[in-house]
């Protein structure tokens, strides 16, 4: 059974499966996730839990992780045997989860905490046996577009009605960290509990805690919006991120668009791209001079040509949204 975060609740509410697997990237989200597990599982008499940590190197006795499930408390018969493997990966211990899977029943819950999880046929199968089993809750990152929306539902839970400009500020302050957002949620609701905010009381508050990555670069140029696409450059240089990797990210969607623009179907960038919003449209693109200011940033920063690698960079990315920037190379 597929769960999503929004159905858990749910889903939990009605009955208690025998496993749950909770995979993705996003901290928050996972975590929370997993806590409703536990809660719902303690409501229903599950006093007792082993937390087991998994890594593909890590040699673990799995054997001991089996017979510690199978044992009987003297104090408490059921039992939660938590298994968190942060990588996602498990090798040849993938059989050995199958079994505590296969073996988890009334009185034993298995939950498995995990970081991504590949979909397709690249899905392992102990995935698979939880996903049959009971229930998987694959976690994805919130879209620009719907952060908005779960920053308001947030606020409202914790009594705070806020304006629009004030929820935009709060997105604009902690993109890309979800962390971040909560515990700003919280200290505006310590603050400003049962009662409207504000812009002004956001920019007093709250610090920029954005974190961004290249897929949100991605996401900026496919929609076109030139704005988003150099604060998440800026950002991106500022956390340290390697330029080649912005380049490579730029590329995929330069290749894209100009796939797109010869009639050609691009499957492979839409495998890439996974969740993110469709490409935008724009006015014509010069794809050859676009080519040569790519290369001319990829020589930068390898050091093989003079010039500031992030200018050309942005550059590239307002080109890319249809903004026309400076004259061709």
């Amino acid at each position: 059974m597929k769960l999503r975060p929004d159905t858990l609740a749910a889903q939990l509410e009605q009955r208690l499966l025998p496993v749950y697997l909770v995979s993705g990237d996003e901290p928050l989200q996972v975590g929370e996730a997993a806590d409703a597990v536990r809660a719902a599982a303690r409501a229903r008499g599950f006093t007792e839990r082993d937390v087991h940590f998994i890594e593909r190197s890590s040699g673990s006795s799995w054997e001991d992780i089996l017979q510690s499930a199978q044992s009987l408390s003297l104090f408490a018969s059921r039992r939660i045997v938590e298994i968190r493997i942060p990588s996602g990966k498990l090798g040849g211990d993938g059989a050995m989860l199958q079994r505590l899977i296969e073996a988890a029943n009334d009185e034993l819950l298995v939950l498995i905490v995990s970081g991504r999880i590949e979909g397709g046929a690249k899905t392992p199968a102990w995935a698979l046996a939880a996903d049959e089993r009971g229930a998987w809750l694959p976690v994805w990152p919130i879209e620009a577009a719907k952060l908005p929306a779960w920053l308001k539902a947030r606020l409202k839970a914790t009594g705070v009605e806020a304006s629009e400009e004030a929820v935009s500020l709060l997105v604009a302050r902690t993109e890309g960290n979800l962390l971040a957002a909560r515990q700003e949620v919280d200290r505006l609701a310590l603050l400003h509990g049962g009662g409207r905010i504000g812009a002004a009381d956001v920019a007093g508050s709250v610090g920029d805690s954005t974190r961004f990555t290249v897929f949100n670069l991605s996401d900026a140029v496919a929609a076109a919006d030139a704005a988003r696409a150099l604060r998440v450059l800026a950002g991106l240089r500022s956390e340290g991120e390697e330029a080649v990797l912005v380049i490579w990210a730029l590329l995929s969607e330069l290749h894209g668009l100009e796939a797109e623009a010869s009639g050609i179907s691009d499957p492979a960038a839409l495998r890439r791209r996974g969740w993110a919003p469709p490409r935008a449209r724009r006015p014509a693109l010069r794809f050859a001079e676009l080519t040569r200011r790519a290369a001319r940033a990829d020589r930068m920063a390898k050091g093989a040509l003079r010039g500031e690698v992030w200018d050309e960079l942005a550059l590239l990315a307002t080109e890319l949204c249809g903004v026309r920037s400076l004259p061709g190379l």
